[in-house]
């Protein structure tokens, strides 16, 4: 059990309710101008610390976790995704892990049905062309998109987040179908009408777009590969607000660019904040900074999922949102 007042360490400026709360409960150490910290300052911060608050643009590796103090027990990570945590590390550290799963279930939905309309429709385009005063009024035949409605949407993740978007898809009136590595309940199929597609590149050969929310890992990196992206139709479109990683960047750039894809629209990439130059150029494609969880709800939500997982940790408790826990003396 911690000190009534644990030291929390959080590296980069959370919403100001958040940072309040936190300043109340415990004794916070503040990123106030919100610089991207190197690994050597994380360490140096945490020289006192019992927890650390990272977010995903922080690499926590096994070099840091080496470096830590030994009073440090809790990685309470402000986000979902703890693919940038060495997690072997951790548990050998006796380091436990939380995060901030269901809060950002609507909002990454909404994100995923914005960029399925901007996509076919050319919004991007067309806020260009307006901007540029390059538009010379309506004809019949300008800018000519694509209909959603009564189109095939294939799903690669049907977990909280992927039946949130098939919800949402199914008031467009579209056709849901999914690849899952488990099938979900008969009930949940029976609500969203969803088909199940055991083999991925069965499933990829036969939709008009595909909406990427499954998780990263060792099986998922490059999921759709070269090999994979080629097997979609020429008037597909690809959505991800999944993690980068998942698709092979440079491939879906190529295949943008030689229009073997209709088009694609990203709110990750591989190596955020970078995106690929392949990308940038191209007029087919929805480049998004990863606005997933961007709404003022969602973040105070996952402020407070951290606050919750610090406090039963430090009351010893187990906390509720535990990824591993440390089995480490």
């Amino acid at each position: 059990m911690l000190e009534p007042k644990p030291v929390v360490v959080v590296t980069r400026k959370l919403p100001d309710l958040v940072e309040t709360r936190m300043m109340e409960l415990f004794d916070s150490a503040l990123n106030a101008d919100d610089r991207p910290l190197t690994g050597d300052e994380i360490i140096a911060a945490c020289a006192q610390a019992d927890v650390l608050v990272p977010t995903v643009t922080d690499k926590i590796t096994g070099e840091l976790i080496d470096a830590l103090p030994d009073r440090l027990k809790l990685i309470a990570n402000f986000g979902v995704g703890v693919n940038h945590i060495d997690l072997a590390a951790c548990e050998a550290h006796g380091v436990t892990i939380t995060n901030t799963p269901g809060v950002l279930t609507e909002d990454t939905a909404d994100m995923t049905l914005a960029l399925l309309l901007a996509a076919p429709r050319r919004l991007m385009e067309g806020d260009r062309l307006v901007r540029s005063g390059g538009w010379t009024g309506w004809t019949p035949t300008f800018m000519i998109g694509d209909r959603i409605a009564g189109k095939r949407l294939g799903i690669i993740g049907m977990g909280r987040i992927g039946q949130a978007v098939a919800r949402r898809a199914r008031g467009f009136n579209m056709s849901i179908h999914y690849h899952n590595r488990n099938r979900v309940h008969a009930d949940v199929e029976a609500e969203l009408e969803a088909t199940w597609w055991q083999d991925l590149d069965q499933m990829l050969a036969h939709m008009d777009y595909i909406s990427v929310n499954c998780p990263l890992n060792t099986e998922t990196y490059h999921l759709l590969s070269e090999k994979r992206l080629r097997l979609l139709q020429p008037h597909a479109f690809v959505v991800n607000t999944a993690r980068g990683e998942i698709i092979d960047e440079a491939a879906l750039a190529r295949l943008l660019a030689e229009g073997a894809i209709a088009g694609a629209a990203l709110d990750v990439y591989e190596r955020e904040p970078d995106v690929g130059p392949g990308l940038m150029k191209l007029d087919n494609v929805v480049l998004a900074p990863h606005l997933g969880s961007a709404t003022r709800e969602g973040r105070i939500a996952m402020g407070e999922k951290v606050m919750i997982n610090i406090r039963a940790f430090a009351d010893g408790h187990t906390p509720p949102d535990r990824v591993i826990h440390g089995n480490a003396g």
